[in-house]
């Protein structure tokens, strides 16, 4: 019967069966003993919930900077207590505020001194437009001298707040203007990957962050620090990967045992459960069919536990490894001197150029491509800013109807992976996915999404930003059969029935909209075939299928349609 066992867990639990009598005080014991003394759920004691998922980590405080690693453990985002600060910050009140923030930065600040006098004394309407369309260049040619000197913790706040905000003049706001953005929070309070600009080139700069990947041939890399720091930061970046899935696998496999365990536990205390015999106390019964029963479940959790523990093993090598190169870096980082910049101008100035290619996308052809912050361009109220609480706010409205939004799946398991969120201070009203995942880590790494912070509506810059990564993690995932398989594959070949022309990707990402905003209410706007795709493959949260399954006979359907398919073996 136990022949598949270890021969000592075999040979332990064979003796059990035959001669196991416990007295009737372990009897007493055992049943007046309460649950909690048996301890069964050792997962809480290595970090997991009473499910078996693997515990979050408590957040990582990233408010003097830095940049937060994937906890593949978090469910959500915690929710923003406060949006606003209570009292203002005085930086825009400071009367040097302008002289400040263009001091230093050499012959670019004089140009946009310059350019920015004649664009507001001119009174001519054509004359005005050509200034406003040379201030783009010499904008952010003043931005490239400032990059670097992001790191500077003594850096002066205006800089700042003219790289977050493109702030250059205190006098363009209006008074409730300047009131509402000095209350904005300045520091990251909430621990999430949401970055303002001058954060973004704060941990670029650092080294923090690598840089943004783009279709250019790279930059050839000289024998210095900051390239020796850049390279180890990609190292890092491709091993993080390998240690976070490994640590997600192992912690898994680690949930899956403490259940097991806790079943072993259970059915042990089954067998050791002896009432009395009437009318013979106080000796007990012996065992009744049903706990004779428990003795095969007992062997089948045994053999879960070995084939849990030969697996367990493999997963332990390969996190001790991951952990073993991680720490070798850390110590080589560590080594490099240390300098007010990690990275050199070089590259800084390669970042700059494609956070000015995220604007302008962010903007379209047809936008208000002005650089600067004036009250002419800004009509957002308090909720509409893409201030980062903001944006957070939308970004777990979007999770609650989406929950699937910023998961990828790697070996059948699914993990969620909140993306790096640039804020860049446009007139734009649209966001996009820069990146779906890091290329040097396919797995565990975070993607990169822009969100223009003075839109027309930020709900939808968002929707924009997050269906685009969604387009293109589930193109990635499909590969080489993206116009076959999956999400991509389906929603093409229904494109292409229809004869639609155009970008495929805006189609979706128009479909994505109205499927979080109307058909997520009910509301039916899409083709019954687009339906049926975003149904099976952008899901909705199962208490939200409930709800709709009532309000029309399409959800019906597809509610049955789920049900067929739980029920089916290629579900």
């Amino acid at each position: 019967m136990y022949e598949d066992l270890d021969p000592s867990i075999a040979a332990l639990l064979s003796d059990a069966e035959n001669n196991f009598t416990p007295s009737r005080d372990d009897s007493e014991f055992l049943s007046n003993v309460p649950e909690s003394k048996f301890d069964p759920l050792p997962s809480q004691k290595l970090g997991f919930s009473s499910s078996g998922a693997p515990a979050p980590k408590p957040r990582q405080d990233i408010s003097n900077g830095g940049v937060p690693d994937v906890d593949l453990a978090l469910k959500g985002f915690d929710k923003i207590e406060k949006f606003f600060e209570e009292t203002p910050n005085p930086v825009f009140d400071d009367p040097s505020y302008y002289k400040t923030a263009l001091t230093g930065e050499g012959q670019a600040s004089q140009a946009l001194h310059q350019l920015l006098g004649k664009y507001l004394n001119c009174t001519d309407a054509k004359d005005r437009t050509v200034y406003r369309q040379n201030m783009v260049n010499v904008y952010w040619n003043y931005l490239n001298a400032l990059a670097p000197k992001m790191t500077n913790s003594n850096l002066p706040l205006c800089k700042r707040m003219v790289m977050r905000f493109g702030v250059v003049l205190p006098s363009l706001f209006t008074q409730e203007q300047k009131t509402f953005f000095s209350k904005s929070i300045i520091k990251n309070f909430t621990s999430e990957p949401i970055f303002y600009m001058d954060e973004w080139m704060r941990e670029i700069a650092a080294g923090r962050l690598t840089l943004s990947a783009t279709d250019e041939a790279p930059v050839k890399r000289s024998a210095s620090n900051g390239a020796d720091a850049q390279r180890i930061q990609q190292l890092k970046s491709k091993n993080n990967g390998k240690l976070q899935n490994a640590e997600a696998l192992l912690q898994s496999k680690e949930g899956e045992r403490a259940m097991v365990e806790q079943e072993l536990q259970e059915r042990v205390r089954i067998i050791c459960d002896h009432p009395a015999l009437i009318g013979l106390e106080p000796h007990t019964q012996n065992l009744s069919e049903s706990q004779r029963k428990t003795f095969a479940e007992i062997t089948e959790r045994l053999r879960q536990l070995q084939k849990i523990d030969r697996e367990l093993g493999n997963y332990i090598k390969e996190y001790q490894e991951a952990k073993d190169i991680e720490r070798s870096l850390d110590i080589k980082a560590t080594e490099l001197p240390q300098e007010t910049s990690s990275v050199d101008k070089e590259q800084i100035t390669t970042e700059m150029g494609s956070i000015r290619q995220m604007a302008k996308m962010t903007v379209g052809r047809q936008g208000n491509h002005f650089p600067i912050f004036t009250r002419e361009f800004f009509h957002c109220f308090d909720k509409s800013t893409g201030f980062r609480e903001n944006v957070l706010r939308e970004l777990a409205w979007i999770e609650s109807i989406d929950p699937n939004a910023f998961c990828r799946i790697h070996k059948n398991v699914s993990n969620r992976i909140v993306p790096y969120v640039l804020l860049v201070p446009t007139y734009g009203d649209t966001g996009f996915c820069w990146e779906p995942f890091d290329r040097y880590n396919r797995v565990t790494s975070r993607g990169r999404i822009v969100i223009p912070m003075y839109p027309r509506d930020l709900k939808i810059a968002c929707l924009t930003a997050v269906a685009d990564l969604r387009w293109q993690v589930a193109k990635e995932k499909a590969s080489y059969y993206w116009m076959e398989e999956g999400l991509t594959g389906q929603y093409y070949q229904w494109i292409d029935s229809q004869k639609l022309k155009g970008d495929l990707k805006t189609y979706f990402i128009s479909d994505y909209i109205l499927w979080m905003t109307k058909e997520s209410e009910g509301v039916q706007k899409l083709p019954k075939e687009v339906r049926a795709i975003f149904w099976r493959f952008l899901p909705f949260p199962q208490d939200r299928k409930d709800q709709l399954k009532k309000r029309s006979r399409a959800y019906e359907e597809l509610y049955q349609r789920d049900i067929n398919r739980s029920m089916s073996d290629g579900y």
